[in-house]
């Protein structure tokens, strides 16, 4: 088992699962209320962790399909445990050496293409599993600009890449994704750095043609 693995099996066990769903869920529903889910849609949660926002997603009239995955064998058994309905679906594997076929409407992932062994591998997977006109939303508060979060590689002790906004965009564009950024901030949050940093999304579209 590798360490980021390691790392999140024990997170499952110790309740951090939850206190992950309390501290982004903040930003990361202000994020998803802000897009439109009109249209019959497909959803994958790259790193879902417990499970929280294919919960979120599933509720959602127009979601057809939505599928977590996450690296943790004690992570998807707690998300298995808090199923909501059948269009919720979870499977332990990592991005980059999942063997799916079908593509999706919207690939969503928090906090989690970081931990990746190569950030580009897991965006060009990613851009695979996009449907073309399809969006990926990938949201990181551990990025250069965000000073105050920069110690966390020495806190947790495994694998985390830190990269500025700037590489990020890069990263996304050569996928070949069109590629824009958004920063959401918790003004009420008790961190100085959700205040004036906040989390940064970067959001790729993949074109049609």
């Amino acid at each position: 088992m590798d360490n980021v693995s390691k790392k999140f099996d024990e997170w499952a066990i110790n309740g951090k699962a939850e206190s992950m769903e309390k501290g982004h869920g903040v930003n990361v529903l202000k994020f998803l209320k802000k897009t439109s889910f009109d249209k019959p849609f497909s959803f994958l949660d790259v790193g879902c962790g417990n499970g929280w926002v294919i919960r979120y997603i599933s509720n959602i009239s127009t979601c057809k399909k939505a599928v977590g995955i996450d690296k943790s064998k004690k992570m998807i058994i707690q998300s298995n445990k808090k199923i909501k309905n059948n269009k919720e679906n979870f499977v332990c594997t990592d991005i980059e050496t999942w063997k799916y076929t079908g593509k999706f409407d919207y690939v969503f992932a928090m906090e989690s293409i970081y931990y990746s062994d190569s950030i580009e591998k897991a965006i060009k997977k990613i851009f695979k599993l996009v449907k073309p006109g399809g969006k990926f939303f990938c949201g990181t508060d551990f990025y250069t600009e965000n000073k105050a979060t920069i110690k966390w590689a020495n806190i947790m002790k495994i694998q985390m890449h830190l990269h500025s906004k700037k590489e990020w965009k890069e990263f996304f564009k050569n996928a070949g994704f069109i590629t824009q950024t958004k920063q959401i901030k918790d003004l009420k949050g008790n961190e100085k750095w959700k205040k004036e940093f906040g989390t940064l999304f970067i959001i790729g579209t993949k074109p049609t043609k």
